[in-house]
């Protein structure tokens, strides 16, 4: 049987930021499991914001036209069996890279207007290439308390794109962390990671 793929998606500037240690731990618990583990370091490569041209709607066969990095991840996306996003919380919710990295995304989902029960129109996922994914969260944040710094912000957004297209969040692991790097002290924290890697390696489809 072939390993199980994950791409592991790093949100923030910082090479050794706390929710990039973090990654590593769930990188480490899923290798150890026998996964093959790819990383995506956002803030290195050349992503651009949605233009809304809508042009990725127009068929199941063309992507985002904007010619950057993002032309190569696609089919990387496609090919994994489960997805990591790594965000430190930034005012409030996802890091500005985190968040166009995921506004692209757009492109791997086809939508639709179709008619509701009373007679208007919703829009509906049509066709998806992230459904039945598995994802996974990790986020760090500078206060002691999620609601406070905006994690939970950043929390129900990932629940509400697992939910729109299909996909299972198999877990979420969320701590403070202030200086660059102290997540590394938080031994439960990053068992925590540790194992979310192995439960993505695991229950990947």
């Amino acid at each position: 049987m072939s390993s199980r793929k994950i791409i592991i998606v790093e949100g923030s500037p910082r090479p050794s930021g706390n929710s990039t240690l973090l990654a590593r731990a769930v990188a480490s618990g899923a290798r150890s499991a026998g996964a093959e583990v790819e990383t995506l370091q956002l803030h290195k490569m050349d992503i651009r914001p949605c233009n809304a041209c809508d042009a990725c709607q127009e068929s199941l066969e063309k992507d985002c036209i904007i010619d950057d990095a993002m032309k190569d991840v696609y089919s990387r996306l496609r090919a994994a069996d489960a997805i990591l996003y790594a965000s430190p919380i930034y005012w409030f919710t996802v890091s500005g890279q985190m968040k166009l990295f995921m506004d692209r995304c757009y492109a791997l989902t086809f939508l639709g207007t179709l008619p509701g029960i009373d007679g208007s129109e919703t829009v509906e996922v049509l066709h998806t290439d992230l459904g039945g994914k598995k994802f996974g969260v990790v986020l760090s944040y500078g206060d002691i308390d999620p609601y406070v710094s905006g994690a939970v912000n950043a929390i129900r957004t990932f629940q509400d794109m697992a939910r729109f297209v299909g996909s299972e969040m198999t877990g979420l692991v969320y701590g403070s962390a202030v200086a660059p790097g102290e997540v590394a002290e938080n031994n439960a924290l990053m068992s925590q990671a540790y194992d979310l890697g192995k439960a993505l390696a695991a229950d990947a489809r």
